[in-house]
């Protein structure tokens, strides 16, 4: 399509916004009459402002529409606009929606109909992450698609256990592909666009993630969902923005409850006391959004015969189901000596069946 290289020159400007550009759109009813607007037709638009009229007459002229498409495709990237077939239909109908994403690996393979956008704290406890780990394992092996921001804390943790878990995932950025933030994500950004989802933003490669952005961001990865779980947030946070963006474009709001003397969960239970649902476990979200699964094993313990579960081992997964514990708590609440605890966390770790914490703790999955 002949108009998809104005749509990809008007995300190269780096001084007006999706609502200008979306303004142009609405006027001219055509992307390449609006790049071509002439300054005296544009200064006439109700709802422009003379600065962004002023910065996009600026940056037009050192920006050839062309040479941008055929950038973006030299990059391997597919570059996706407004009137595309391929543009989410759930983004079209967000207030100030992106007017074109660029898009790493393959957002066709991530079923969109099935999205759960999970948001949380940078800074996250490492009981929620684990707990956030526990919830979201329980969707192994099915079509529903975990989107996040690529945030450290929660969105790492989000991200990081649909994969582990052969999920899609969908990472939506705050910057260009150049400048991916943070840069220890950097592994995870090609593990999820070489097989796993899709990475995607707004922004042109070479746009640093600038504070401004984020919000931004927020209204993409709420915009894409059909709920939202907030995993940790405080009083004033992106979690907090994202969730607000959830209730006004009408998607499901849900919460994770963390321990009450954590900061962090302070916006959390002021959603919660406003509405939102209380998730403690993989079915209470299956519950919200009405969703069934059905190509799942039985994950129960009793009905896994083939891994041999002896009573001891049982004993232990009992004692960590609830609380996470250090190795010398379990060894109190069992009467275990150590040689043999070790030996049977391994096992019970390399089989997916608890996980262990940075902080020593382990916890059961199942």
């Amino acid at each position: 399509m002949n108009n998809k290289k104005y749509w990809c020159a008007f995300s190269r400007l780096t001084k007006t916004g999706t609502a200008f550009v979306n303004t142009l759109y609405a006027y001219f009813k055509s992307i390449e009459l609006a790049w071509h607007a002439e300054e005296y037709v544009l200064r006439k638009i109700e709802g422009l402002r003379k600065t962004s009229v002023d910065s996009f007459l600026e940056e037009r002229k050192k920006i050839n529409p062309d040479e941008c498409l055929e950038y973006t495709e030299k990059q391997g990237i597919q570059f996706i606009c407004l009137e595309d077939d391929e543009y989410p239909n759930l983004l079209k109908h967000i207030y100030n929606p992106p007017t074109g994403l660029f898009v790493a690996g393959d957002l066709k393979s991530c079923n969109l109909e099935r999205t759960l956008a999970v948001v949380g704290s940078r800074k996250a406890s490492e009981n929620s992450k684990t707990v956030l780990r526990k919830i979201l394992s329980g969707f192994h092996d099915t079509d529903i698609c975990i989107i996040s921001g690529m945030a450290e804390g929660i969105d790492t943790a989000a991200h990081k256990t649909a994969i582990d878990n052969n999920m899609k995932t969908i990472a939506v950025l705050g910057g260009g592909f150049d400048k991916i933030y943070p840069k220890s994500n950097i592994k995870l950004f090609n593990q999820i666009k070489e097989g796993n989802g899709a990475v995607i933003t707004e922004y042109w490669f070479s746009e640093d993630a600038i504070s401004w952005h984020f919000p931004l961001r927020n209204r993409i990865v709420s915009g894409l969902s059909k709920g939202v779980l907030v995993a940790e947030a405080a009083l004033k946070s992106g979690a907090m923005i994202t969730a607000k963006l959830a209730l006004e474009q009408g998607k499901e709001l849900m919460c994770m409850p963390g321990l009450i003397s954590n900061p962090n969960t302070e916006g959390i239970y002021k959603l919660i006391k406003t509405g939102a649902g209380v998730i403690t476990n993989t079915e209470d979200i299956l519950d919200a959004m009405n969703w069934r699964i059905t190509n799942q094993i039985n994950t129960e313990i009793n009905t896994k015969p083939n891994l041999n579960l002896t009573p001891e081992e049982q004993l232990v997964i009992e004692c960590i189901k609830k609380d996470m514990l250090t190795m010398d708590e379990i060894i109190l609440k069992t009467n275990l000596n150590i040689n043999d605890l070790m030996v049977i966390l391994t096992k019970l770790e390399l089989n997916g069946i608890i996980s262990s914490t940075e902080g020593g703790k382990y916890i059961s999955m199942v």
